[in-house]
């Protein structure tokens, strides 16, 4: 058996092969899978919802890995964060961090977010050309992670280099690199914040020194976390809307006469191009049934969000960019108790980023033909590795 998920045309666009395969069942054994082991691929929504939900179905890593051999290093901080837990473990560390990014907790930092954005666009040449990905939907969502951490401004570059290494499919070697760096860098960031506190992170130091929930493993790999998913599946996702949005420019001239649109929209531009295609691992820890497919005990479960939300039998016309299109069910951030707690952030930053660039920019346009534009290769991520844009005119922001 072929392995669909190693087709290289999958980066630059996955959904015609993520259709013949929910085609030929939403719930199938493939051959990827960690250490050679085969694997069960979940691409129908109802069959997704389901499994993100499924008690029997573990992200605990460790116990999965125990005992078998391993030619990979990676950081324990990267491997055994709140991501590869379960409950109870799972729903002690995530209410630990829950309340900084709360839909109150995010509306109060939006005038943040916004100069930022402004900032940014201000540095934009003329007419362009530029590069959207790394002039906005890099930098906007790693600043703002990295303040509310405190991490120090000289340190952002590295931080986003070894985040982006970390999803360097089929490169074993530099991932498990990454993930030494970005955890001792972690690690000496911990200690250097206990003596110059400030910051979101000083709030888990603080429970950790001083209450008995948290041990300084768990400090450091939840800070790592927090690093990384705070801006990762965010760039992803500002890049893919921009693109959508140039791609069908009748859905741009919309939201440029009905700009009150843009907040609902984002739903719709989170199903039409999911910053995430394939979600983060399981593993089945009994033999259930899943979409009429058998899944024996302990192999691990693959849920691609990016297959589920271009289900027909869930969103009629999938392929279709429809504003009017009810998607506030989309799978992009999950689903159940591991459902991505940055949610609200990632909807404010990409919302006040793709208002300000619609409202600002007049007439753009990608520079270079679509075929041309390049994609990260990671089956985990979907997202541009950039998007070079020129326009005719600018206009001043608001202000």
């Amino acid at each position: 058996m072929t392995d669909p998920l190693q087709d290289p045309r999958l980066f630059a666009d996955p959904y015609p092969t993520y259709a013949r395969l929910r085609d030929a069942a939403p719930v199938r054994r493939v051959p990827t899978g960690s250490g050679g082991r085969p694997s069960y691929l979940v691409t129908g929504y109802a069959e997704a919802r389901e499994a993100f939900a499924d008690p029997r179905l573990s992200k605990n890593t460790t116990r999965f890995f125990a005992g078998r051999p391993s030619q990979r290093d990676l950081h324990p901080a990267v491997s055994r964060n709140m991501l590869a837990t379960d409950p109870p473990q799972h729903a002690r560390l995530r209410a630990l961090v829950t309340k900084a990014f709360t839909t109150g907790a995010v509306a109060r930092m939006r005038p943040y977010i916004a100069g930022l954005v402004d900032e940014l666009l201000d540095a934009w040449p003329e007419g362009g050309p530029v590069d959207l990905v790394a002039s906005l939907a890099v930098p906007l969502p790693v600043t703002v992670i990295c303040e509310m951490l405190g991490v120090p401004e000289s340190d952002r570059q590295l931080v986003r280099t070894w985040s982006s290494d970390l999803f360097a499919a089929g490169d074993p070697r530099r991932i498990d690199t990454a993930s030494h760096a970005i955890g001792g860098y972690m690690n000496e960031l911990v200690a250097s914040r206990r003596s110059s506190p400030g910051g979101m992170l000083d709030d888990l130091i603080a429970v950790r020194d001083g209450q008995d929930q948290l041990t300084e493993a768990e400090l450091v790999s939840l800070a790592v976390l927090l690093l990384v998913a705070g801006h990762e599946t965010t760039t992803n996702f500002i890049g893919n809307a921009a693109l959508a949005l140039l791609q069908h420019p009748e859905s741009l001239a919309r939201l440029r006469a009905e700009p009150q649109l843009l907040g609902s929209a984002l739903d719709e531009l989170l199903r039409f191009d999911s910053p995430v295609g394939i979600a983060t691992f399981r593993y089945s820890t009994e033999e259930l049934t899943l979409g009429g497919t058998v899944i024996p005990e302990g192999v691990p479960v693959l849920i691609a969000p990016g297959a589920a939300n271009r289900d027909p039998d869930r969103f009629p016309d999938p392929d279709q960019l429809d504003f009017n299109r009810g998607a506030t069910g989309h799978l992009a951030f999950g689903h159940g108790i591991h459902r991505c707690l940055g949610a609200p952030l990632a909807r404010a930053e990409g919302e006040l980023a793709l208002r300000a660039v619609i409202s600002r920019f007049a007439d753009i346009r990608p520079a270079i033909p679509a075929e041309e534009l390049e994609w990260r290769h990671t089956r985990l991520m979907r997202g541009l590795a950039s998007l070079p844009l020129t326009w005719s005119r600018a206009t001043p922001r608001s202000t």
